[in-house]
């Protein structure tokens, strides 16, 4: 029998995983030979500053990359700041749609398990890091329309809800923002993706 190390009243007969966390299930046997999972544990183990090392070089480097185009538009006279909000959003959504798109399957039942309309429609967790590609691309070839950021404003927002609602209950699990290939503890920072992508499209509808 097949069943989750954070909640052992799933059970199942074949692999498979956890309906309310979206972990991998496991079979009883490797558990019973393993000390007691901590109440306070996400399926990552202890959590540490270096399990965050993954984000925290993504996070940066994306600043880097920032830094450096918008100094090449400073030095051609082409700087603006929308531009340069529009720099780091495009590679955020590139990066974070990539992630999601090395396992569509795991992310999608991953993101399933607290995503409003996931939970109601699966196949949306498959078409949802496609949805972050085309806002990526469209940010990188220079798209500022209003159409553009309203609709990251609105799904963004939306995603975000799925989370705060599974946080304000208390619920563990794990989120699925940088797919199934890094395994970081993304519960709550995960709302920066999130609302600080809605954040930004709000400041480039302000500024453009």
């Amino acid at each position: 029998m097949y069943t989750c190390p954070m909640h052992p009243e799933i059970r199942q007969e074949s692999p498979g995983r956890c309906p309310k966390c979206g972990m991998a299930l496991v079979e009883e046997s490797t558990l019973k030979s393993k000390p007691a999972i901590q109440v306070n544990d996400t399926g990552l183990g202890k959590l540490t500053l270096r399990s965050y090392v993954p984000l925290i070089v993504i996070f940066v480097l994306l600043l880097l990359g920032t830094l450096v185009v918008s100094l090449k538009d400073y030095s051609v006279g082409t700087f603006s700041i929308a531009n340069t909000i529009s720099y780091f959003m495009a590679g955020f959504f590139l990066t974070f749609a990539g992630f999601k798109l090395m396992d569509l399957k795991g992310f999608a039942e991953g993101y399933s398990t607290y995503d409003l309309l996931a939970q109601k429609v699966p196949a949306y967790g498959y078409i949802y890091p496609f949805i972050e590609l085309s806002f990526g691309l469209a940010m990188l070839a220079g798209l500022q329309s209003p159409v553009l950021l309203w609709a990251e404003i609105i799904i963004m927002l939306f995603s975000g809800i799925g989370v705060s609602i599974k946080l304000a209950k208390g619920e563990k699990f794990q989120c699925a923002c940088l797919g199934t290939f890094l395994k970081v503890p993304l519960t709550k920072i995960t709302l920066i993706e999130d609302f600080g992508m809605a954040l930004l499209a709000v400041l480039l509808l302000l500024i453009r």
